[in-house]
């Protein structure tokens, strides 16, 4: 059998997310968190902070500083709920929408080539075997279980 492990460390390196950083928008580079955080954003129709950390499983703080670079970078509007002040909604501005579709964009590019080198059975077995693994972790009690 082969080590499940090593899988995993290759699959990782190949769809870089070891890189410092995974893409730009307008000169500023972003990392691969940033990119999720945009992509939950714009996927959760203007939800709360602890929302979106919750979903991405990191703890408030971490999450906080990366929301302050994206509003520094002019990709995210954080706006205070009016009956309850204690609570922050985020929402994309138009560079960070334009941002988020086209990383989504070139993933999806991404990974209809990498499909390409397989057929349509292979390709399914891939994306029903990810969705098994996804939701085996889900309920692993050994480590980092986003929410969602």
């Amino acid at each position: 059998m082969e080590n499940p492990r090593e899988l995993f460390q290759i699959m990782t390196r190949r769809f870089g997310m070891l890189n410092k950083n995974c893409c730009s928008s307008g000169g500023n580079d972003l990392s691969l968190v940033q990119s999720h955080i945009l992509y939950e954003i714009d996927r959760l129709d203007q939800p709360n902070v602890q929302q979106v950390a919750d979903v991405l499983g990191m703890d408030i703080t971490t999450f906080s500083r990366q929301i302050q670079t994206l509003v520094k970078m002019n990709l995210v509007n954080k706006s205070q709920l009016p009956e309850d002040r204690r609570i922050h909604i985020l929402s994309l501005t138009a560079e960070g929408k334009y941002t988020a579709a086209a990383i989504d964009a070139e993933m999806n590019q991404y990974l209809e080539e990498v499909f390409s080198h397989m057929n349509e059975f292979e390709r399914e077995t891939v994306l029903r075997s990810i969705k098994l693994l996804n939701n085996a972790m889900a309920k692993s009690t050994v480590c980092c279980k986003p929410l969602i």
